[in-house]
């Protein structure tokens, strides 16, 4: 049995290029707190939100107007027994033209339900690809979570769970 992996799929009016574009503003959709360079092949970055969830991307392909990947360097959640279960992951985020409308397709290899934390995860991706970098794309604000700020339900319940 081959293994589910987390997939979302949004469709926009926008181009192929204003899509790529947007994916690589992080800061713009998924969070404010993002260090490190998102726009180049080989740029690493890290994503921090208080003690709860850190973990440190690389990109390793990127294809204008086609396609993005980053590889999960590091991961921690607090809140699942392997403190780890992202690491190794890939993150691909594939655009392609579909008739008059770009299609993206964000999918993350290894996000699987078999993860403690594969439902939060779910969730919070869903939310940041379907209604935050939508947002950048097709109004150019996304609705990043702010310095030390949840943008998720989840989020705010796993930072205030102590």
């Amino acid at each position: 049995m081959q293994k589910q992996n987390f997939s979302t799929v949004l469709l926009v009016s926008q181009t192929p290029q204003q899509v790529f574009d947007a994916i690589n503003n992080v800061r713009g959709w998924w969070s404010e707190e993002i260090e490190g360079g998102t726009t180049a092949l080989h740029d690493e970055f890290t994503y921090h939100y208080e003690d709860v969830h850190r973990s440190k991307m690389k990109i390793t392909e990127m294809i204008p107007g086609k396609k993005v990947v980053w590889l999960v360097l590091d991961n921690y959640f607090k809140f699942t027994k392997d403190k780890h279960e992202w690491k190794g992951n890939e993150i691909v985020f594939d655009i392609t033209q579909k008739d008059d409308q770009t299609q993206l397709r964000f999918t993350q290899l290894g996000l699987v339900p078999e993860y403690e934390c594969y439902n939060i995860c779910r969730n919070a991706w869903s939310n940041y690809i379907q209604n935050s970098l939508r947002s950048l794309i097709t109004t150019g604000k996304g609705q990043p979570n702010g310095k030390g700020k949840p943008q998720t339900d989840a989020e705010r319940k796993l930072g205030t769970a102590k």
